[in-house]
């Protein structure tokens, strides 16, 4: 606050005629920047969600996507992009093929990382979703210098990478591809849509390993509460189910082995997990300031309450024991919310299928919403973990169970660990649930918790 004192103090100093001109203006200027930023300290500008858009295994609209959900079809299967036969692990949730057409140019569809198309792709059709086709007259409208795009992901364009190691090792620096690196980056996806859709404002990518997605969404609607932005996209994806992918995941001894039963091996909770399974694809949701979606007659999916991010401090990949990072992450949620943890009563858990990830969270979470209203589930144990889609993929899961008043099963929890309510994570078949506040979760190595937190629409 020093500095904007001293702006202040200039300001007054102008008025008494002790600047010139210029520099009165300068400080009428930035007394009302320091004017409006008070104000939008002390009310945060409302945030909606008015599109979705996703890819994924389960299908590339949020209502096919969410149907499979609801019927407990699963999405893994063995991989067929490559020869994985002396792999330990030959299954993923692999996507068989994606439509481009009418989002991405033929040239650049035979370019360009498939983590570039499914952020693409998705963040096209959330616009189309929320009534602004990406080519359209409705986005010609709106005023682009306050629209914005902050699209992640955890592992960058892989293929890229690894097709231009191989150029360099096999034919040398002379045959490798030009766009090797601007489609290798992280923030191309986000960068690309942009550029296609005019969008002038804040714009750049974030990568918290498997927590990408939730710190993109939460930093997104941080930005239009603050007033830097009317209109933001927000999400990320992962295509990392390629050799290097696969076979570096198999080397943290990360994976489950369970090759004679792909559907069943993503088992959140269950005892006999083995480890989690490889997802991939991508989600981006349409976040609007509310007045300036009411303005434009926008349908609303649910309203944006608040999140948190905190670090464990502890390990590359295992999750703090005790749970003190995650719990710290939930509880300032609600603080900066104002959400009572007794209007929580809907998690879509980070549950990986991991040996320790799993009950930590559980633990922590019946720690912090410890009522017997609270519902959790795993979207994992049909998709796979995305990696840095994950949570971006799940925040539509959870604003459509908003939405429907229905929860997704949790499938292949058949023996739950000691203590693990079935009916409280929804195993086996889906609940009717209505829900009051949804939270959804996502943790990354590196010690990295997310969360981020939705209701119904405003009334």
């Amino acid at each position: 606050m020093r500095g904007v004192q001293g702006q202040v103090l200039n300001k007054q100093q102008a008025f008494r005629g002790k600047l010139p001109c210029r520099a009165r203006c300068r400080a009428v200027r930035v007394t009302a920047a320091v004017h409006d930023f008070a104000k939008t300290e002390s009310a945060p500008r409302r945030v909606v969600v008015t599109g979705m858009g996703v890819v994924s295994c389960l299908g590339h609209e949020h209502e096919e996507f969410y149907n499979n959900l609801l019927a407990g079809k699963s999405g893994i299967s063995y991989i067929e992009g490559f020869n994985a036969s002396d792999y330990t692990t030959r299954f993923a949730g692999e996507i068989k093929s994606l439509d481009c057409s009418g989002y991405i140019t033929k040239k650049f569809e035979k370019r360009v990382d498939a983590v570039i198309k499914y952020t693409m792709v998705a963040g096209k059709k959330a616009l189309g979703d929320a009534g602004l086709a990406w080519d359209g007259k409705e986005i010609k409208d709106l005023n682009h210098l306050r629209c914005g795009t902050l699209v992640g992901t955890a592992m960058g364009g892989m293929t890229s990478f690894a097709n231009a190691v191989e150029a360099l090792e096999t034919s040398g620096h002379r045959k490798m591809n030009p766009f090797c690196i601007p489609f290798a980056i992280t923030n191309m996806g986000g960068a690309m849509l942009a550029m296609d859709l005019g969008f002038m404002g804040p714009n750049y990518s974030i990568s918290t390993a498997c927590a990408t997605g939730n710190y993109c969404i939460l930093s997104a609607a941080d930005h239009i509460r603050r007033g830097d932005a009317d209109l933001m996209l927000a999400g990320a994806g992962d295509a990392a189910i390629i050799p290097s992918g696969i076979g570096g995941f198999i080397a943290c001894k990360a994976l489950s082995k369970r090759n004679d039963d792909p559907a069943a091996a993503s088992r959140p909770w269950d005892t006999d997990r083995d480890g989690f399974v490889m997802g991939e694809g991508g989600a981006v949701l349409v976040l609007e300031e509310y007045e300036h979606a009411k303005a434009r007659g926008a349908h609303i999916y649910a309203e944006y309450v608040g999140g948190a991010v905190t670090c464990d401090a502890h390990h590359m990949t295992e999750p703090q024991p005790e749970g003190k990072g995650v719990i710290m992450c939930l509880e300032r949620a609600l603080a900066s919310s104002g959400v009572a943890a007794t209007d929580v009563n809907y998690v879509n858990a980070h549950a990986t299928s991991t040996l320790a990830g799993d009950m930590a969270e559980y633990r922590a979470l019946n720690t912090v919403f410890g009522h017997s209203d609270l519902r959790m589930n795993s979207t994992k144990s049909m998709i796979g973990h995305l990696l840095g889609g994950a949570g971006a993929v799940e925040a539509v899961a959870t604003i459509k169970a908003i939405q429907t008043g229905w929860l997704h099963p949790t499938i292949n929890l058949h023996s739950p660990e000691p203590g693990v309510d079935p009916v409280r994570v929804v195993a086996g078949s889906k609940q009717q649930h209505p829900v009051k506040v949804a939270l959804s979760n996502s943790f990354g190595f590196g010690g990295h918790n997310s969360c981020i937190m939705f209701r119904a629409p405003p009334q």
